[in-house]
Formats: C-alpha cells, sequence, structure tokens
C-alpha cells in the first residue's frame, strides 16, 4: 500500500463532531426536529476515555478546527436547521487508521489524538471532515437500506458509494477513494443517531479516505 501524504492522517480526524460553543444554545432553542448533531455528540461529557466504541476523537477535532476557523463549514453541524448526515468514525476506527499509517499501536485516546493533530494542518483536517458530511440529505437507516449502489456526494466535493448486502445478514459498506485498503462499514448499533431531527449520523468502522493512501 502506498504511504504518502502523512498529512492525511490528523485530517482523517473527522467527520463529526460538535462546535462545543454554539451546540447547546442552539439546542436549547431548536425548534421540534432540529436539534443539532453537536449537542447529541458532547452529550457525554466530551472526555477521552477507554470506550473505543464512542466518538471522542471525531469530537475533539471537529472542535478543534471551529475554534481555529469559525466560519468553517462544520460549523453546520451546530445548526440544526439544516439538513445533513454524518457517517461518525469511532475511536477504534483512528486507531486502526494510525496503526495502518504508521505501524503503530497508540491506546491512549488522548495521545492518538494529540499525535494525529500534531501531523496536519487545521485545513486539511477541515477537509477531511467534510468528506464524511453529506449536505441537505437526512438518510435514516431505513433510507441508507434502500440505497444500493447510491453515490454520495459530500461536502467535500468528492464521492462515496453505498454498498448493501441484505444476505446472509445486512451489511453495509462505504466505498472511498482509497482502492488498497478495507472499506468502512456501518455499525448497525450505531444507526439513527439524533434519530428524529433533520440532521442524522451513522457510526463506521473505519475512517474514509479521500485519496489513494
Amino acid at each position: 500500500m502506498k504511504r504518502r501524504v502523512p498529512a492525511i492522517l490528523a485530517a482523517s480526524a473527522l467527520a463529526l463532531g460538535a462546535v462545543q460553543a454554539t451546540a447547546p444554545a442552539a439546542s436549547a432553542k431548536a425548534a421540534p426536529g432540529e436539534d443539532a448533531l453537536a449537542g447529541v455528540l458532547v452529550s457525554d461529557g466530551n472526555k477521552f476515555d477507554s470506550n473505543k466504541n464512542d466518538f471522542d476523537i471525531v469530537t475533539e477535532a471537529v472542535l478543534a478546527v471551529a475554534k481555529a476557523k469559525p466560519g468553517s463549514p462544520v460549523t453546520v453541524l451546530a445548526d440544526g436547521s439544516k439538513r445533513l448526515t454524518a457517517f461518525a468514525p469511532t475511536d477504534q476506527a483512528f486507531r486502526l487508521l494510525a496503526e495502518d499509517l504508521t505501524g503503530k499501536t497508540i491506546k491512549s485516546e488522548k495521545k492518538l489524538f494529540t499525535a494525529l493533530v500534531d501531523l496536519a494542518g487545521v485545513d486539511t483536517i477541515e477537509t477531511i471532515l467534510l468528506y464524511h458530511v453529506v449536505p441537505g440529505k437526512t438518510l435514516t437507516s431505513n433510507k441508507v437500506l434502500k440505497s444500493d449502489g447510491a453515490k454520495l456526494t459530500t461536502a467535500q466535493g468528492g464521492k462515496i458509494k453505498v454498498d448493501v448486502k441484505m444476505k446472509p445478514s445486512v451489511k453495509i459498506t462505504l466505498k472511498d477513494r482509497d482502492k488498497n485498503d478495507r472499506d468502512p462499514k456501518v455499525i448497525l448499533k450505531a444507526l439513527d443517531l439524533n434519530k428524529g431531527n433533520k440532521q442524522i449520523a451513522h457510526g463506521i468502522d473505519r475512517v474514509l479516505r479521500p485519496i489513494d493512501l
């Protein structure tokens, strides 16, 4: 597998987090069905922990971008009136990415996040983040299961392809631009985060890659 663009690693600290400073206010005043994803993602206290299946690294990455670039498109995650679907890599997904690209396993979430961010600038992180967001669409799990072969245009401008297999069991794979490594799969136990609102998210087990690494 090619190993270029080391900056992409931290950039992969992507998809879905929360603009913590604005999320609570947005959620408090939200109309029915307009709770922002930001509030959901920081609702567990927004702390690094030992749970590899939650979204601490993603959340911290988005907070870093929002702080550095208040006008960034990622701040839409705090505006629940805007429709979007996000695919959120778990903390374990980032650990697998770091191990794949560097050959090292970093167990501590805080150290993993620091290592990732140190390798890339804010602009790169922002770009990769947007590759995990599909703007203008609320794709619930029911819609995703009916979208085999669909090509979704992301906020980054690139596309991801949806591959759905129903037998012998349900399996949803997202095909990205990297042709040499495993594609992310949607985690069936982490579907429809923020269900009932215009902004919805689905957990994925790997980080989407907008280029061939």
